[in-house]
């Protein structure tokens, strides 16, 4: 596989990781709310990506996790995982450029 097709699918997961996180910052006072993840790993081996190709699995809470009205959501989990999150989405688009960058300049034989 390509470096600029495994980029694509992990920005892709990433991008709709940021979505999911911030439904679950969303919720994080609905009753019986359960809080929903991805597992990053496992959707990068997938042979396609799309945003609707992404499986959304619910973690069940334990007890220490779980609050008195059953809801999952630990609020400042969540934002710790949004910040990581966009720090490897950022970190990706760091990534890519460079590669274009190297692209270019490849192409233009190191000529400006």
């Amino acid at each position: 596989m390509d470096v600029i097709n495994l980029i694509e699918r992990a920005l892709t997961i990433r991008s709709y990781y940021q979505k999911v996180l911030a439904g679950n910052i969303a919720n994080a006072d609905t009753p019986n709310y359960k809080e929903k993840d991805i597992d990053f790993f496992e959707e990068i081996q997938k042979k396609t990506i799309s945003q609707k190709d992404i499986e959304v699995k619910e973690k069940p809470g334990d007890e220490s996790t779980k609050s008195m009205d059953g809801n999952t959501v630990n609020f400042e989990n969540q934002m710790v995982k949004m910040t990581e999150n966009s720090l490897m989405y950022n970190s990706l688009i760091q990534v890519i450029t460079k590669k274009f960058s190297m692209m270019r300049y490849a192409i233009s034989e190191g000529r400006r």
